[in-house]
């Protein structure tokens, strides 16, 4: 019964990943698309508010790839079966958690740990 009940929320979860990660590879699309597509105009000041935005736009690209990373990462852990498994203390990661960040690896008190 455990089995098959796991099997469940591996689903779920995989399922809930692979929506994210389609979403952000559209976003990381877009971003390069716009930033590729741009025309520079000929005034100097309207340059420097379109390098500006297109600072903008690859630190949310940044962003976007290293949340895919994750959630590739995640994937492969789900696959391995070590998804509810903290990477550092390899206690369970509590479902909550999951629920918010469903790309996490650590449990809330190794990830407070990193994080100091």
């Amino acid at each position: 019964m455990e089995q098959s009940s796991n099997s469940a929320e591996f689903e779920t979860f995989r399922q809930k990943l692979i929506s994210r990660k389609n979403e952000l590879s559209r976003r990381v699309d877009k971003i390069d698309h716009d930033i590729r597509h741009e025309g520079m105009t000929a005034d100097w000041s309207e340059q420097a508010t379109e390098r500006e935005n297109d600072e903008v736009l690859e630190s949310l690209g940044i962003s976007a790839e290293q949340e895919l990373d994750m959630i590739k990462l995640a994937l492969t852990r789900i696959d391995i079966g070590e998804y509810f498994s903290c990477r550092s203390c390899g206690q369970p990661i509590p479902r909550a958690r999951l629920e918010v960040i469903p790309y996490s690896s650590l449990c809330v008190k190794c990830a407070n740990l990193l994080d100091q």
